[in-house]
């Protein structure tokens, strides 16, 4: 643009007041204030599109965005064959690697117990040998452990640092992984004891990664508008690619454990002439905890040596807030409880309600499969099982590839998934005997996979993204770390109500309203945050720091990025203003250009990670304006 055509723009916003005619396509701030990956070539968001209209908005951006992800995919593919592979595994295997590692381990657990119980019945099923409390302990441990872990990393995470609570759960765990191959006692109830105590070592580091990995998945991006339209586009799915390799560590281990117990066992299944043995038992388990030290210690390594963190965005946030940058922001904390309360509510309880019902289903699946395949040993069971996480797999992927489509999102999917998990479960509720007969047996499949799909297709995946979306990024940690440990809470629900419930068919009637409770918090208190910058959320924050809540006028407070709580109750909504939010982000800008300015001038050099930065356009019309205010 020419020096002329500044010069005009600049005189005509200070001689006339904001509006949307001064500021059109050809002014030199257009794209600052309207980037063209959320606003029409006239200036217009995409969500105060009239509903025809958003529509195909949405659909010409998200097919052009299809068309040239896969033209750039075919390009790297001519350049060489194996290079889409290497940057899937780049970016999403070892971002997700920690989670991988914990699918593994975690559900490895719970899928030895049939083998315990097979094999040492006198302490795991009769209780002959082994305190009936040390054995249940063994599952309230590790989620107890979990709990400690989300909740002091997240804190950590927040105030020393990524990278620090991403090292040290891997280390963490490593060592778990040490105690849990080597446990023993010199009796089995010894042994029990020792083995619950190792899992509780194993599972502090597991909790962190929960924190760490969604926190760092979300502010690890690029600097410049690209990596801002990746970020808005596909910030979603960044994530659940990296989430879901905790189910590609649960399909690896019972894979792993089917194979190891055929070997040991002489390849034999479990049968009344040929039951397992204790020697194939001890290997079977022992080994499959051990095969994950070494990969678990890699991720330690490339963690600390080989992994680029960008902090830009905390240290920023403590920096405008006037906080310590080695100390934790505790009236941040305080605010996020007060002013975004009815978000906490949301994530943490439908954490809490997603994890009863996916705790409380792998209680189900024995059940489950003893309708499917009457009496199966544990191999069959692990055969089963085995199916269905690869069918949780199919979840995972297709809530992949829609978490980021503006006319599903992420609470659609979420409130979908909480509702087709409630109505599957009430159907067994009600119809629980006649599903019991062969004549219904291919019903009670449908149900057994389809719960396990919807798990992952919904609540699974989308809590662990929208409680690290919807936070600041100063408390963002923290506030994940407690949803998560909520989480953990409704984990260990079902665990100690079932132990009082030995009824199946009303266990069936206990669990169904939790997930109908999920889909209703999702409704009255998550917002929706498909498509929303999240450098808009802070830019809110700033204002709710200095106690201006009031003057912000942008989209995080949009009706399309609040909850019906905030909505309906707090009238947040009211406050949305895109003119006189252009007004303000023009100031905003110029003051960043002013402290960029000074910066240079002072001879230092701002973050290499900073993502605050100025357009050239915009630096050149505020020059223009400096020199004309001179003049």
């Amino acid at each position: 643009m020419s020096d002329s055509s500044v010069d005009h723009h600049a005189h005509e916003l200070k001689q006339a007041p904001y509006g949307s005619a001064q500021i059109g396509p050809d002014h030199p701030l257009f794209n600052d204030l309207c980037p063209q990956d959320a606003y029409t070539p006239e200036g217009v968001y995409w969500a105060d599109l009239p509903l025809g209209q958003r529509v195909r908005w949405i659909n010409n951006q998200s097919n052009m965005e299809t068309r040239r992800e896969l033209a750039q995919l075919w390009a790297m593919f001519k350049a060489d064959p194996l290079s889409p592979v290497h940057a899937y595994f780049r970016r999403y295997v070892i971002g997700g690697f920690g989670l991988f590692t914990e699918g593994y381990t975690i559900f490895s657990v719970g899928n030895l117990t049939s083998l315990y119980s097979a094999v040492w019945k006198s302490c795991w099923s009769t209780y002959a040998v082994c305190s009936k409390q040390w054995v249940a302990a063994v599952s309230y441990i590790q989620i107890v452990g979990i709990i400690c872990g989300q909740i002091f990393v997240g804190i950590e995470g927040d105030w020393i640092g990524r990278r620090t609570g991403l090292v040290q759960d891997a280390l963490v765990m490593a060592l778990g992984l040490v105690m849990l191959t080597a446990s023993w006692g010199a009796t089995l109830n010894g042994w029990v004891i020792c083995y619950a105590w190792s899992q509780f070592v194993y599972t502090l580091g597991v909790g962190g990664e929960y924190p760490m990995t969604s926190t760092s998945v979300l502010e690890n991006k690029g600097i410049g508008a690209a990596s801002q339209t990746d970020d808005k586009l596909h910030r979603g799915r960044n994530m659940v690619l990296a989430f879901l390799m905790q189910g590609w560590g649960q399909l690896l281990n019972q894979g792993l454990l089917i194979i190891l117990l055929l070997i040991f066992n002489g390849g034999s299944h479990q049968t009344t002439a040929h039951p397992i043995g204790e020697t194939a038992a001890q290997w079977t388990w022992r080994l499959s905890f051990a095969l994950m030290i070494p990969p678990t210690l890699w991720l330690a390594y490339y963690r600390y040596y080989k992994t680029t963190y960008s902090s830009a965005a905390l240290r920023r946030s403590k920096r405008h807030a006037r906080v310590n940058q080695s100390g934790y922001d505790l009236h941040a904390l305080r605010l996020v409880s007060t002013h975004f309360g009815g978000r906490l509510v949301g994530t943490c309880f439908g954490w809490m309600f997603a994890d009863f019902l996916f705790y409380g289903a792998k209680l189900f699946s024995s059940q489950f499969i003893k309708v499917i395949a009457p009496g199966s040993g544990v191999v069959v069971a692990w055969n089963w099982n085995l199916l269905n996480v690869g069918v949780s797999l199919c979840g995972y992927y297709l809530a992949a590839l829609l978490i980021d489509h503006k006319l599903y999102g992420r609470k659609h999917m979420q409130s979908v998934g909480f509702l087709a998990m409630g109505i599957l479960y009430l159907i067994c509720a009600v119809l629980y005997t006649d599903l019991q007969t062969k004549a219904h047996i291919r019903a009670f499949q449908a149900i057994y996979f389809l719960s396990g799909f919807f798990q992952q297709f919904g609540p699974n995946c989308t809590t662990f993204l929208l409680a690290a979306e919807v936070f600041p990024v100063s408390v963002r940690a923290t506030a994940h770390g407690l949803s998560a440990a909520s989480g953990k809470l409704g984990a260990l629900m079902p665990a100690i109500i079932y132990n009082y419930v030995s009824d199946v068919h009303t266990r069936f009637y206990i669990v169904f309203p939790f997930a109908f409770a999920g889909w209703l918090v999702t409704l009255a208190f998550v917002p929706d945050t498909t498509g929303l910058d999240l450098r808009e959320q802070d830019r809110y924050w700033a204002y709710v720091r200095e106690g201006r809540a009031a003057d912000y006028h942008g989209i995080a407070v949009h009706p399309r990025h609040l909850s019906a709580f905030e909505k309906h109750v707090l009238k947040r909504h009211l406050a949305y203003d895109p003119e006189l939010d252009r007004q303000s982000r023009i100031k905003e800008l110029r003051v960043m250009w002013e402290a960029q300015q000074q910066i240079k001038e002072q001879g230092q050099v701002a973050d290499d990670d900073d993502d605050d930065e100025v357009s050239t356009e915009a630096g050149s019309y505020f020059n223009h304006e400096k020199g004309n205010a001179r003049h």
